[in-house]
């Protein structure tokens, strides 16, 4: 759409506007006049002669020049029946239509399994006016980590956008504020659980409802679904990488494995990035986080989960993909995924975020089958 046609629309109908208003203004064909001799057509419509004399074509939305506009079913919408507004200020900026991701649709869901306690956490909230903050908590040792990360991550978050635009750099410098912030608590705690409490973190921020950026600590996941598919926006901290086991080992921290054949550092901890876990740190066990950004295409991309890993040690990626996409919404996705790794037998808390994005309802899998059958991977986990 270019910028022209955008503005426009600003004017005439203010900061939203629906995606059926939005296609009659657009391919409204009709001229308009400057003065009483000069006819002036609008710069996103091209004159066509043929056999029926002259009519107007929009080149991006009428491509093969057949007259029959383009609908917004090519675009993508969320499930083909909710008519969400488009953003205008987002969509002039990058010169396409944005759909605006509703907190209201977002669908989320938290189990605490064969556990004593649900030491999961997550939070769905406003940043600021064009931010949209999501993030998930798996606390280990207690759940004082991941409180304090549930109650202090966002603000950490908006205070150091205050003063550096770049969300990745803005989030890995929040991580490591954060884990400042939560050993100084932890010392003035005077029942706490000492230097043996430790969180997981996986935040997602959406600006404009198209910049996407992933970082994560831990072993908690985000994963984009990108044309039915799943796509990693992380990557697990565990000392199966090789790259995080010689940091581990250079710091002097040794690595063992429990009975399952799962590696520990230093025989306590399943994972090599966290928030606390302050009796590691001098072994390697770092807070900062890694990062993924990601442009998203409304017309592809159905939706964004992030999970803990009570879901993820018993369904792989594609397979939460598969199952949320037989869901009629996000609400309903988020509480099937929860309750079917209980069924499939896992005991840890299981929590996920289902964040719905333009193409949702559009990538309906055939195939959503689960078979035990298959072998784990070495580490006892689903790729």
């Amino acid at each position: 759409m270019s910028a022209s046609c955008l503005v426009r629309l600003v004017r005439c109908s203010g900061s939203n506007i629906s995606r059926s208003g939005l296609l009659q203004k657009t391919f409204d064909p009709r001229p308009f006049q400057l003065d009483s001799h000069k006819t002036v057509f609008p710069l996103f419509c091209r004159q066509l002669y043929g056999p029926s004399g002259r009519r107007y074509s929009n080149t991006r939305f009428d491509p093969d020049s057949s007259g029959r506009l383009t609908t917004w079913d090519s675009f993508g919408i969320w499930d083909d029946r909710i008519d969400e507004p488009i953003m205008l200020p987002p969509s002039i900026r990058y010169g396409k239509p944005i759909p605006k991701v509703s907190l209201s649709k977002v669908g989320c869901a938290s189990l605490i399994g064969q556990r004593k306690e649900n030491e999961d956490r997550f939070q769905v909230s406003q940043m600021n006016e064009n931010t949209l903050y999501f993030a998930v908590f798996d606390g280990h040792g207690g759940s004082e980590a991941a409180d304090f990360c549930e109650k202090y991550m966002k603000k950490f978050i908006q205070d150091v956008l205050a003063e550096d635009d770049n969300l990745e750099s803005a989030l890995r410098k929040a991580f490591l504020e954060v884990d400042k912030a939560l050993a100084k608590h932890l010392h003035f705690c005077p029942n706490g659980p000492g230097t043996n409490a430790g969180t997981t973190a996986t935040v997602a921020l959406l600006r404009d409802g198209i910049e996407l950026v992933v970082a994560s600590v831990g072993d908690s996941r985000a994963m984009l679904c990108r044309k039915g598919k799943a796509l990693k926006l992380t990557v697990d901290h565990t000392p199966e990488r090789r790259d995080e086991k010689e940091r581990i080992k250079k710091s002097g921290g040794f690595i063992t494995w429990n009975s399952l054949g799962q590696p520990n550092v230093n025989g306590r901890l399943a994972m090599t990035r966290s928030i606390g876990d302050f009796d590691l740190k001098k072994m390697g066990v770092i807070a900062e986080p890694e990062t993924k950004r990601v442009t998203l295409h409304h017309v592809h991309d159905s939706f964004l989960a992030l999970t803990t890993d009570g879901i993820n040690f018993i369904m792989n990626s594609q397979e939460i993909c598969n199952v949320i996409n037989q869901c009629h919404d996000p609400k309903e996705a988020a509480q099937r995924i929860s309750d079917q790794a209980l069924q499939y037998g896992t005991e840890d808390n299981s929590t996920i975020i289902v964040v719905p994005f333009g193409a949702w309802g559009r990538h309906k899998s055939s195939d959503v089958s689960f078979s035990f059958s298959r072998s784990f991977v070495s580490s006892g986990r689903w790729a």
